[in-house]
């Protein structure tokens, strides 16, 4: 594909995108800043994709939940005994809106998916065997998913642009251009026509308004 820009160039454009976005008025807050990916030549029924992409430097500290046998200290848990109570259904939605990410001991999940199923599933939130599902309550194990789902982002193509949160205005533009590369690569690798399917790139800021970034 000679059309194509280069890992080193798009590099080099992202650095440039961010210098430009650092120019912006200074915010009170450590903003996120978000990629987005826009596609072409993309059905998103047929070409539809669900990547899970673990990112060198961590994005957020995100909510995580475990579903175990017993309670844990390293994690907010719900032990089987409590499940009942998430028989009303505001409290099961308050529960999965409340946390981003909720991990479960392999021996429960048959009984998580007939309590939580109908609204984890659908939220993009059920434990995998991915990333989730843990055989016991070892802390090892625990610490071990907590880790790996601060550093991952899921990414799922609803529309032909994707945008995702890709760190914080605070990190180094190194570190931000190093999770845009992994995340793009691994793009390149889901899409059915790799870079061709893959029309520009932009990076914003939360409160920015996005930079675009050819890639032909």
């Amino acid at each position: 594909m000679g059309g194509c820009i280069k890992k080193m160039d798009l590099k080099t454009e992202l650095k440039k995108a961010l210098e430009e976005l650092r120019k912006g008025k200074e915010r009170k807050f450590d903003q996120t800043v978000d990629l987005i990916v826009n596609l072409q030549k993309f059905n998103i029924k047929k070409d539809a994709i669900t990547v899970v992409v673990n990112v060198p430097h961590r994005i957020k500290e995100k909510k995580v939940a475990a579903f175990l046998e017993t309670k844990s200290p390293l994690v907010d848990t719900i032990t089987f005994a409590e499940f009942t109570k998430y028989k009303d259904k505001k409290k099961l939605k308050k529960l999965v809106k409340q946390y981003d990410f909720f991990m479960a001991q392999a021996s429960l999940m048959p009984k998580v998916a007939t309590t939580f199923g109908r609204f984890l599933g659908p939220a993009g939130k059920m434990p995998s065997p991915q990333l989730g599902i843990i055989l016991n309550a070892d802390e090892k194990l625990i610490e071990g998913v907590k880790s790996k789902v601060n550093n991952s982002i899921k990414i799922k193509t609803t529309e032909a642009s994707i945008k995702v949160a890709i760190g914080k205005q605070s990190l180094k533009d190194e570190e931000i251009i190093e999770n845009v590369m992994v995340i793009y690569n691994a793009l390149i690798k889901a899409l059915a026509r790799d870079q061709d399917n893959i029309k520009n790139v932009e990076l914003k800021f939360t409160m920015t308004k996005p930079v675009k970034i050819k890639i032909r």
